[in-house]
């Protein structure tokens, strides 16, 4: 078959599988789970599977995964399945019926185009023979993605890239910032690692009209919040990325007190894992150091890190092999350059163990400028862009095994 018949034959597949597409992404954006909870996501993706007559194993608890086809080589399709603790304001006729849950990351749409493409892909395999793909498609359909240590990390613990094992992975990410139906590709760096860190300051209370008395957590933690912005603008190569983001601060109760305790949070990205190691080294020592100087009076800093994702790396021959699959799908017009983000996706744990590229998939309407982004309790998303998604997964998977 011609790429240019394979093409058409898969966009015409897809946009056969739309509806069945929207109304799967309709009823889980009414239905949302949190990380590692999804327990109902995962029996209708089971059922769904079923449906299709796709075997399918669950791991990592709520995790599925599938196998579509036969032959010595694998290539696996990614799609995560949880949702966020927010609460919905989209004003969607099919907006959540979960409080304080919403999908505002479109995982929904992506697990949705995920059983697209195994429709379409099953399809194939029925009419013209399981060894017509060239190998075996992997699906994998992964909880967790928005929580550590993410879902990813658990699914290759237990085996996922193993029986067989692929030889790539590929997967997408819906983009609010883009139009409808573009895809975006990056090779090398694309996303961050990322670190949440949470400090307690510890002081002394006492009357706010007699400092002396009492040694301040709050001044502490001023100190400590203006002191650590220097880790990025004095301590990192100004040509390398890096960010060091408190976002919250709690302490006190009373106006006219100074209180015992001030607790800070906030997230450290990198991506370089050298600076990433050598940059949540400085914090802790900086935080063990706070209160040491006299002017202080006193006073000691606690340091908790949670470790986040690994910095996200698209492999070069994968990204290349990917970029040009979906040149040829969808027209190069529609193929942009991404621009590297300081954001996190643990598909990086995935890209540790096997080469493989993530690719961002545009669902801005055409005719507006602006929608809001990820994580907006008002995220919404143009759902033509589910055809065009699922065909640029089933596409990936199909000619990489043709090669």
């Amino acid at each position: 078959m011609s790429n240019a018949t394979l093409n058409h034959d898969l966009l015409r597949a897809a946009h056969a599988v739309h509806e069945p597409m929207r109304q799967m992404r309709r009823t889980l954006h009414r239905n949302p789970e949190l990380s590692f909870h999804e327990y109902e996501t995962s029996k209708r993706i089971q059922a769904r599977l079923a449906e299709l007559q796709i075997p399918f194993q669950v791991m990592a608890n709520t995790g599925v995964v599938a196998h579509i086809g036969t032959g010595d080589r694998c290539v696996a399709l990614r799609a995560d399945i949880d949702a966020l603790p927010i609460q919905e304001e989209s004003g969607v006729e099919y907006s959540s019926t979960k409080q304080g849950v919403m999908h505002a990351c479109g995982h929904d749409a992506h697990t949705a185009m995920l059983l697209g493409a195994a429709q379409m892909l099953k399809e194939r395999e029925i009419s013209e023979g399981a060894s017509s793909l060239g190998g075996v498609i992997k699906l994998i359909f992964q909880p967790g993605e928005e929580m550590s240590p993410g879902g990813a990390s658990i699914m290759i613990r237990e085996g996922v890239l193993q029986n067989p094992r692929p030889e790539a992975i590929f997967g997408q990410h819906v983009n609010p910032d883009a139009t409808c139906g573009t895809a975006a590709f990056v090779s090398g760096m694309m996303l961050a690692a990322t670190d949440e860190l949470y400090w307690t300051i510890h002081g002394k209370s006492g009357h706010a009209a007699q400092p002396h008395n009492a040694t301040d957590p709050i001044l502490l933690a001023a100190h400590l919040i203006t002191q650590l912005q220097t880790l990025v603008s004095r301590r990192l190569n100004p040509f390398a990325p890096g960010v060091l983001s408190i976002c919250t601060v709690h302490g006190g109760h009373a106006t006219n007190v100074i209180p015992d305790t001030v607790e800070l949070s906030g997230t450290l990205r990198s991506m370089n894992q050298a600076w990433r190691e050598e940059a949540l080294r400085v914090i802790r020592e900086h935080t063990e150091l706070l209160g040491a100087s006299p002017l202080f009076g006193g006073g000691r800093g606690e340091l908790r890190i949670e470790r986040g994702y690994p910095p996200l790396v698209n492999n070069a021959e994968t990204t290349r092999f990917a970029r040009q699959a979906a040149e040829n799908l969808i027209g190069t017009a529609l193929v942009e350059d991404f621009e590297p983000k300081m954001w996190g996706e643990d598909f990086a744990y995935y890209t540790q163990e096997i080469p493989g590229t993530f690719w961002m998939l545009g669902i801005r309407p055409p005719h507006l400028d602006f929608t809001p982004g990820l994580h907006n309790s008002k995220f919404i998303l143009d759902e033509n862009a589910l055809p065009i998604g699922a065909a640029l997964l089933a596409n990936a998977a199909l000619k990489r095994l043709a090669e």
